[in-house]
């Protein structure tokens, strides 16, 4: 019941603050641009502090220098308007810069094929995925977007919960990544993911001024990539044998429990939306 309440208390005190965040457009969104850069960095020590169970990573202030650097460039670009996909240019020249450090550095190479991948794994799930949040202040009306956006993760996360917990006793275990994930909780989250975005657009009809159908498909593809974000976590944590990434946060765990839905799904709303307009 504890777990039950933490989780109300975060959803119905933690959403609001996030919606409130979203709405502080100031200089490109800065407020929310602090908070991408802060949730970076703890998802990436406790990446680095799960996969380090498993081989010997670098130094993590390697990895949180990567953090910084990303995300900080990411908002600079998206501010100033320069060239936006130097992003990709400098998540590439981290990962190369990597590469070459244990290939000049180490001496014994039998760990290095998992020590290199577990940085790629590292740079870019604790903080290549989020400079996609960073990118969403590019699109017009961009706080009504990012209030879109988090709505639609959020309530596919808290349906998918509710209805697992209500109606899907039956249908657990077919997914072994998480096998107190039921079939019944997958579909009602996204249901209510693209319930969400048809009653916003209702609501905003000038703002979401385009077919219902790019709706439903940006309501079913974001809360089915949200499903697939807490799914990957709960492959990697199974795998470095941890119950939760971290502490931080009541009823919920760690930064990466608590951010998994958005890291996974904000790419790809921000890849539709892109093609809407």
């Amino acid at each position: 019941m504890n777990k039950v309440a933490n989780r109300l208390l975060t959803f119905f005190i933690g959403v609001p603050l996030m919606l409130i965040l979203v709405t502080q457009d100031y200089a490109s969104h800065l407020i929310m641009n602090i908070v991408i850069v802060a949730a970076s960095i703890i998802s990436t020590h406790e990446l680095v502090k799960m996969l380090s169970k498993k081989v010997k990573l670098f130094p993590e202030w390697i990895y949180i220098s990567a953090s910084l650097i990303l995300t900080i460039s990411a908002y600079i670009l998206v501010y100033f308007g320069v060239y936006v996909e130097l992003i990709q240019w400098i998540f590439v020249l981290i990962i190369l810069t990597l590469f070459s450090i244990e290939a000049f550095t180490q001496k014994e190479f039998s760990k290095s094929v998992e020590k290199l991948g577990f940085s790629l794994l590292v740079v870019f799930n604790g903080a290549y995925l989020f400079t996609f949040v960073s990118r969403f202040a590019l699109i017009e009306n961009s706080q009504y977007y990012l209030g879109l956006f988090f709505i639609l993760v959020f309530m596919c996360d808290s349906a998918a919960w509710f209805f697992g917990i209500l109606l899907g006793k039956s249908t657990r275990g077919y997914v072994k990544a998480s096998p107190n994930k039921s079939l019944v909780g997958f579909i009602g989250g996204v249901l209510s993911s693209v319930a969400s975005g048809i009653i916003l657009m209702f609501i905003f009809p000038k703002i979401f001024n385009f077919s219902i159908w790019w709706m439903i498909l940006l309501g079913f593809a974001t809360g089915l990539a949200g499903i697939a974000g807490d799914l990957i976590e709960s492959v990697l944590k199974r795998a470095c044998d941890v119950k939760d990434s971290g502490n931080i946060i009541p009823g919920r765990g760690g930064m990466l429990d608590c951010t998994d839905s958005i890291l996974i799904a904000a790419p790809i709303f921000y890849i539709i939306v892109y093609f809407i307009y």
